[in-house]
């Protein structure tokens, strides 16, 4: 028999909030975090909105945030939604905990931008008589002028080794940047180290900002992002006819996951079992994933096989559903694909139309998102959904959380490039 793998703590930065109480009691009221981009001047910008994590402080969370002082956004993200995992899951002070079977295992973004003194350099390395830029000037005044701890915390995996080395966490430690899927991706990777003994303990999950001006310069080439600027809480409208792109947000989500009987002999508390992992490419398109939705499909129906589950036994999705007209219209069809008549008894939704786009980070929230509501046996709902799209016609859960029961969830994460992953989780009764 594989070792099982149980959730036994959560820690979470979000557009709504630090805490899992305050978090999903605000998706249960459909309240959205999605406001007026104030981390740099977007008025020039076709998209000016974002869903931002408020007022964040790193001097909060950890004892020496003097530590992090050229850390990037996504690094200090994860320092402290890490924090409030290990804290919840009562490992922070746990000496008894065999450090070097305990791993990190994280789907993050790049990190700090330095925008300006980049294209400080850049505009002085221009020639105009050529139109290029002097590689030998470019490259002396970067030198001299670009800050190499800030440079360097452009890598992603930079952050798995500051959270590594900054808890003590001496077991496999690894980084994806899979785009959109990259914080599910980690979680069912880290939860397959422990299924197969590389492992006892997994800290997993997500961090990202791309809210700086090349990132939404990036995604509004890509004509991804929504442009209703004039109300920014309205503009996420995942399912809806009226939808025309994501809002992006930024934050950090992480989970402890742990081998079951570890877990039981530690008396930890258990808030779900992660039961069921499947992963695929659309090998189609960068940015389009293909209208039948087939990688999509064959994802869910890899994680239901993995889970032992059927079709049948999903009591609740929580869509990817990023409110593009592609996205939300192909996993609609993988949904019907799989499930056949089953899907349209399936409550679906999508918690996007709340936190906004965490893109590495967005698995792993609404991963959290899921267990909470099996948890508390309400399940949130897809808000700013007015008006029905035909291609769009499964129970999206509009506008009003709904009090359901559920046994078995299932969670999608799909991202550019056309890596698919879903997350089966279940209700953990001993």
């Amino acid at each position: 028999m594989r070792r099982r793998v149980v959730i036994t703590g959560m820690g979470v930065i979000t557009p709504l909030g630090d805490t899992l109480e305050g978090m999903f009691q605000a998706q249960l009221e459909g309240r959205s975090g999605v406001s007026y981009n104030r981390l740099f001047d977007a008025s020039k910008f076709h998209t000016r909105i974002a869903a931002q994590v408020k007022d964040f402080d790193l001097a909060r969370y950890v004892k020496d945030p003097s530590r992090w002082k050229h850390a990037g956004p996504n690094s200090q993200f994860g320092a402290a939604a890490a924090q409030l995992a290990l804290q919840d899951a009562g490992l922070l002070e746990d000496h008894k905990v065999d450090r070097t079977r305990f791993g990190v295992y994280l789907g993050a973004g790049e990190g700090r931008q330095e925008f300006d003194a980049f294209v400080s350099v850049l505009a002085r390395s221009y020639r105009p008589d050529k139109f290029v830029a002097d590689a030998r000037t470019f490259a002396e005044l970067g030198r001299r002028e670009l800050h190499p701890e800030k440079e360097r915390e452009q890598e992603p995996h930079t952050v798995t080794g500051h959270l590594a080395a900054y808890f003590g966490l001496e077991g496999p430690n690894y980084a994806c940047l899979t785009a959109c899927a990259a914080g599910s991706q980690a979680i069912g990777e880290g939860a397959e180290l422990i299924r197969q003994g590389d492992a006892d303990i997994m800290l997993s999950g997500g961090s990202h900002s791309m809210i700086h001006p090349f990132g939404v310069t990036g995604f509004n080439l890509l004509t991804a992002l929504s442009t209703s600027n004039d109300d920014p809480t309205k503009a996420s409208c995942p399912f809806d006819r009226r939808r025309n792109g994501f809002v992006l947000g930024e934050g950090g989500a992480m989970l402890i996951l742990e081998e079951l009987e570890h877990a039981k002999r530690r008396g930890a508390r258990i808030y779900a079992e992660l039961t069921g992992y499947g992963s695929t490419a659309d090998a189609y398109r960068m940015t389009d994933a293909p209208p039948d939705g087939r990688g999509a499909m064959l994802c869910m129906k890899g994680a239901l096989e993995d889970s032992g589950l059927k079709p049948e036994d999903i009591g609740y999705i929580n869509a990817h559903g990023t409110s593009t007209q592609v996205n939300d219209r192909c996993e609609t069809i993988a949904i019907k694909s799989l499930f056949g008549e089953q899907a349209y008894r399936i409550p679906i939704s999508s918690t996007k139309s709340m936190l906004g786009h965490l893109i590495a980070a967005a698995g792993a929230v609404e991963l959290i998102s899921t267990i909470l509501a099996m948890q508390h046996g309400i399940l949130p709902p897809t808000i700013n959904y007015q008006e029905p799209d035909p291609d769009c016609d499964l129970d999206y859960i509009p506008n009003v959380a709904r009090e359901k029961r559920v046994q078995h969830a299932l969670s999608n994460s799909f991202g550019f490039g056309g890596q698919n992953v879903s997350l089966v989780v279940s209700r953990f009764d001993g």
